[in-house]
Order: structure tokens, then C-alpha cells, then sequence
């Protein structure tokens, strides 16, 4: 992917998150016109929390967002987002944010503010893996592989992405091996982002959704991209530790530890290159094989 597309995948990106404002608490926000058939998860995460961002005063953050997706989002139309400021406290913070479409509600989604403070302070130790330069790139990966893939894999892949990924195993992406269901992937933003710690967060909750839920396929050798697969989140959770830069390199280190009535379950730590946990995500979602 050249600079240029780069840019562009970012400046698209910037644009999704940036919501319009239509009244106090209500905010429209687009998806991009790129043939999907139902909004992808992560935007809508992130376009919520920018609404409900919008509504808090600087010198609160976000520490944690848990979400509900009901219905599938429809790319052709705006979506939006009403914000309800449950409560403003000295420390913290509380939204609720619903996005709506054809007048239904696809989306809720509750999120935590709260002001900076010094505290106890642990940390998990990352795991051991390769880091991202030892790694193919977006580019090299696509050259090797892509042309064996089928088509509708091969046209997901070779959209412009504003997020690179590189995962440090790649058996469940060329094969249907039955793996151990977890997966590293060393993930960032394709390109510089503006330094706003908001937009940040806004981009890796975009981001978290994207390889999440695939990894409790891994145990039984399918993919999200299965023809026979029903595959969509239910649900998604985030808990924001630290600070970070989400277009520097992040390992999200992710898995699966069930998954049963037609649903998996799957958690997430994200570490920067240092090896500091800055932010953790769970989600639970559908997995269910298609009878006809």
C-alpha cells in the first residue's frame, strides 16, 4: 500500500469518526460506501463513543465501554446517535449512547469517564512473541497468499484498510488446520493520527473488532469468511488502562476460552511494543453453522 493510499485510508478513517452534530445529545455519523452489506461492528463502536465523548468535559477519559449490537447496521444509511448523560460526577462520568437507523435501534452502548489519578499500578507480562518488524507486512502478505484465496476473501483483503494488521501465526489463515484458539496480531493504524488521546481510543475500539470473535474458530479449523458460517458480535466490552498511540504498534493478544449454544466467547489484551498493558476487550458473538 503506497503513502498516498495510506493517507487516504487514515483521512477516511478520521472522517467516519467525526461525527456530525445535529442537536445537543444527538449526533449523525456515515458509514463508508465500499459494498459492504451491513456495517462493520467496530465502526459503530467507535462512532458511540465519539458521541458520547462529545458530551464530556476535557479532563475526563474513557476507562471502559460496554456495548450491545441488536440489529445489523445498513452502510446506505446515516446513522444516529442519541447521547444520555446519566451522570457527571467530581471523578467520573457515566453515557449511554443508542444508534439508530429506519427508526429502530441497532446499537447501545454504556461508557465510564473518569478524571486522571495516580494509583496502584501491575501489570500482566506481555507474552513472548516476535516482534512486528520480524514479521510479513500488509503488502507482503497479500503478494504471497492472496492470489489462493477465494474471491470474496480476496476482495475483503485488497480494500483499502486503515488498519495494518500482522499476526505472528498465519496456519489459520491458509489452511483448516484445528488450532489452540488463540492468535497474537501486532496492529496500527496505516498512517500518523492527529494527538488527540479521544481519537486514539475511538481508533482502536474501531479496531478491536476485527479479529476478535474469528479467534474462537480457531479449535474447530473454520473462518469468519466460511461460506457456512453465520458469524456477528453480540456483544463488545473494553477497559482503557493507559494512554497510547494507536498509530504505533500494539499487540493484541487474543482468545478463546469457550464457546457453546452457537456463540464464542473471546478476550483481548492490548500491550504497546514496551510491554504495557494498555487496554483489555471481551466480546461475545455468534458462531453458528448454517443448515441450508
Amino acid at each position: 500500500m503506497s503513502e498516498e493510499t495510506m493517507s487516504v485510508a487514515i483521512d477516511n478513517l478520521i472522517s467516519i469518526l467525526d461525527l456530525e452534530p445535529l442537536e445537543h445529545n444527538l449526533f449523525r455519523g456515515r458509514s463508508p460506501q465500499v459494498g459492504w452489506q451491513r456495517v462493520f461492528g467496530g465502526q459503530v463502536i467507535g462512532q458511540a463513543l465519539v458521541a458520547a465523548s462529545r458530551t464530556v468535559e476535557d479532563g475526563k477519559s474513557a476507562h471502559s465501554l460496554h456495548g450491545y449490537f441488536m440489529r445489523p447496521g445498513d452502510p446506505e444509511v446515516p446513522i444516529i446517535y442519541e447521547v444520555d448523560r446519566i451522570r457527571d460526577g467530581r471523578s467520573f462520568a457515566t453515557r449511554r449512547v443508542v444508534a439508530i437507523q429506519h427508526g429502530q435501534a441497532i446499537f447501545s452502548m454504556s461508557a465510564s469517564y473518569q478524571v486522571t489519578e495516580d494509583g496502584l499500578q501491575h501489570d500482566k507480562t506481555m507474552p513472548d512473541v516476535p516482534p512486528p518488524e520480524a514479521l510479513p507486512s500488509d503488502q507482503d502478505l497479500k503478494e504471497k497468499y492472496l492470489h489462493m484465496a477465494p474471491e470474496h476473501v480476496r476482495s475483503y483483503f485488497e480494500r483499502e484498510r486503515p488498519i495494518e494488521f500482522r499476526p505472528v501465526d498465519l496456519r489459520h489463515y491458509v489452511s483448516r488446520e484445528k488450532l489452540p484458539p488463540k492468535q497474537y496480531v501486532w496492529l496500527r493504524t496505516t498512517a500518523k493520527l492527529p494527538d488527540e488521546p479521544r481519537l486514539h481510543k475511538c481508533a482502536l475500539a474501531y479496531a478491536s473488532d476485527m479479529t476478535l470473535l474469528d479467534t474462537s474458530l480457531f479449535a474447530h479449523g473454520r473462518s469468519v469468511f466460511d461460506r457456512d458460517m453465520q458469524v456477528a458480535s453480540l456483544d463488545h466490552a473494553m477497559w482503557f488502562h493507559r494512554n497510547f498511540r494507536a498509530d504505533e504498534w500494539l499487540l493484541y493478544a487474543q482468545d478463546s476460552p469457550t464457546s457453546a449454544g452457537a456463540r464464542g466467547f473471546t478476550r483481548g489484551e492490548i500491550y504497546t511494543k514496551d510491554g504495557t498493558l494498555v487496554a483489555s476487550a471481551a466480546q461475545e458473538g455468534l458462531i453458528r453453522i448454517r443448515t441450508r
